[in-house]
């Protein structure tokens, strides 16, 4: 279907693609990933011909027709609906002409071709697309500059599919969707009976999707079978052997430069020596894994603080005199890690700014310790960074009483030292203005970070280092995300947003998601129950028991952390012993002195401690489990 050969793109004096090649199966679903600046956006640019390659050849068959959604949101007095029908020329072409020719033989050939292409069914599928996506009956025939600019991207996505392309290609189409129009989409992408070139950094949605990956690394393209786990796998299997490979070269590297330097004055051995040294002339360096500083993220832990952190007592919020949420009641302790669930625009990001005290209680209580801190992440916030002044500047101007290398160690926790730090906002990439973001709202230690959608800007590898980073932040962490496997990852807690009340969701977010797909609202609230099956319990009682049952998992689930935390350290000690006794180059410099009998004793050591910790851990996520049964 597709076929890219020596594919080389420049951009300025930077190489972005050098002599790519790959061959892409036809009606194949293929996952295009990379680390952020590798050259994704670039290379669908290069294949819509939108960019011109330096070399090389892309070829498909002719008469294909390649779908790629467009940067800027539509927008003007036209409504979704009529958006996403016109999406289709061919079909709003002969719309027209069925209308206004009046030669009968012609006439009969476009309605010949309007039954061929299915266009009676186009409003129908157009409508169910919309729907899709969260547009409402009401939604799909408002004009489109009554719109935020990320729900007319969500039409510019409707109308690409709608247009039905041979080669479907899609830049992270879920960056303006909640997770219930991922699940849709996702369900639509399944089905789709031509070629989809797909980049995402979401691990769920591409296992879920795709069958093939494309990883872009260094200018050159790789194709992998299977969804991402599967090239997460193959990509482990791949370096290990680099770095065996490698360090075999660095072996043999070594012996001939011991023999050269033996024997090339020896008239004896001359020849021979001199053989050895064109041999290491000729030894081409295999490509040394990089560590990379992108993937720092390290939040500064709080004080500990008393619980709770928040309470809501009936609390409602809103903006002027609209309420968009009521009758909140909702406690959040130093150890949250809670989610909110709920299609965009039912009031998570109302009820996160709340949280951040950016809005006051229309009705009700909101009660907070006065000593407690808040870090609050939005896009906004990344998008408003001033573009000509550096990450030490921006952390300078909030940190003014601390001193430059207080500044700069804060700085250093996410990845911005030496260059970096000195470096223009502009000229960072999406996912560094956003490690930037994150660095500026935790520089005085928050007691509890809010995140909403943190990872729009982050690669696959970079969000793993964030999850890591956030199962290690001792504070409270409530999250907007339709990233399921960062919600799977770092919440023991969801609340559905949902018309207009916030509520705890009884269930894992696999729960969720199957409640999402058999779209029953109904069973939102209940954890699975229909509405008017039972008598609602009373709410005090409800908060309540609530109440004492967090106090009674709050001290094993502290245990958990603390057990969890201390297996992390062990194992870190476990390889950093295994790398002295198997690797004593790359050890650290303490362990590299130590003989082999004293490591082997350590490392029995640890390993018992390791077996004593994981005992510990499982007694209590046991304990836990059998709470929450």
């Amino acid at each position: 279907m597709l076929n890219l050969t020596d594919i080389t793109v420049r951009l300025g004096d930077r190489t972005i693609i050098d002599g790519a090649s790959a061959n892409l199966p036809p009606r194949g679903r293929i996952g295009l990933i990379g680390r952020n600046g590798a050259g994704k956006s670039t290379l669908l640019k290069t294949i819509t011909g939108e960019i011109e390659a330096d070399g090389g050849s892309i070829d498909m068959p002719r008469g294909s027709r390649i779908g790629y959604i467009a940067q800027e949101a539509p927008g003007g007095t036209a409504t979704p609906f009529e958006t996403v029908l016109a999406a289709d020329g061919e079909r709003a072409a002969l719309m027209v002409e069925s209308e206004t020719c009046h030669d009968p033989h012609r006439l009969a050939e476009v309605h010949e071709r309007l039954i061929a292409i299915d266009a009676h069914s186009a409003p129908s599928r157009a409508a169910r697309i919309l729907v899709g996506l969260g547009f409402d009956e009401e939604a799909q025939h408002r004009a489109l500059e009554t719109f935020s600019g990320g729900w007319r991207m969500r039409v510019a996505l409707a109308a690409l599919l709608f247009s039905a392309p041979d080669l479907l290609m899609l830049d992270e189409p879920s960056n303006h969707l909640d997770l219930e129009a991922v699940l849709w989409l996702e369900d639509f992408l399944k089905s789709y009976p031509a070629t989809i070139l797909l980049v995402s950094h979401e691990r769920d949605f591409l296992n879920n999707v795709v069958n093939s990956i494309l990883h872009l690394s260094g200018g050159k393209l790789a194709l992998y079978a299977g969804g991402y786990d599967a090239f997460e796998r193959q990509r482990a299997e791949r370096q290990a052997q680099i770095a065996s490979a490698r360090a075999k070269q660095q072996a043999e590297r070594e012996r001939l430069q011991d023999y050269v330097a033996r024997n090339s004055a020896r008239a004896s051995t001359a020849k021979q020596a001199q053989s050895r040294a064109k041999a290491l002339a000729r030894m081409q360096p295999i490509a040394e894994l990089i560590d990379d500083p992108s993937l720092s993220f390290d939040f500064p832990n709080p004080e500990e603080m008393r619980p709770p952190l928040i309470t809501l007592d009936l609390a409602s919020v809103g903006y002027g005199d609209t309420p968009v949420l009521s009758r909140l009641n909702l406690r959040f302790d130093p150890d949250e890690r809670m989610a909110l669930l709920g299609r965009n625009g039912n009031g998570k990001t109302t009820l996160a700014r709340l949280l951040a005290a950016q809005l006051t209680p229309m009705e009700g209580e909101m009660n907070a310790s006065g000593k407690m801190r808040v870090g609050y992440f939005t896009q906004y916030q990344v998008e408003e960074l001033d573009a000509t002044e550096t990450p030490l500047e921006h952390m300078t101007s909030l940190m003014k009483d601390a001193k430059p290398t207080a500044v700069r160690a804060h700085l250093g926790r996410f990845g911005f030292s030496g260059s970096k730090a000195t470096t223009q906002v502009g000229k960072l990439s999406g996912g560094e203005r956003a490690r930037l973001a994150l660095a500026l709202i935790t520089r005085d230690a928050p007691h509890m970070l809010i995140l909403d959608e943190p990872t729009n800007h982050l690669d696959v590898d970079a969000r793993e280092a964030l999850i890591q980073a956030l199962n290690a932040y001792t504070g409270a962490v409530v999250i907007v995300s339709h990233d399921r496997h960062m919600l799977e990852m770092t919440a023991d807690r969801l609340v559905l947003v949902d018309q207009g009340l916030a509520q705890e969701f009884d269930g894992s977010i696999d729960d969720y998601i199957a409640f999402v797909l058999a779209k029953d609202p109904a069973s939102a609230a209940g954890g699975g129950k229909k509405a008017g099956t039972t008598k609602a319990p009373n709410k005090k009682d409800q908060r309540r028991a609530a109440a004492e049952a967090r106090e009674k998992g709050q001290g094993m689930r502290k245990r958990a952390q603390k057990a969890e935390a201390e297996l992390e350290r062990l194992n870190k000690s476990l390889s950093a012993i295994e790398r002295a006794m198997f690797d004593p180059a790359s050890a650290d410099a303490q362990l590299a002195k130590m003989k082999m009998s004293e490591l082997m004793t350590h490392r029995a050591d640890i390993q018992s401690k390791v077996e004593a910790a994981e005992a510990a851990w499982l007694e209590a996520s046991e304990a836990l489990e059998a709470m929450v049964e």
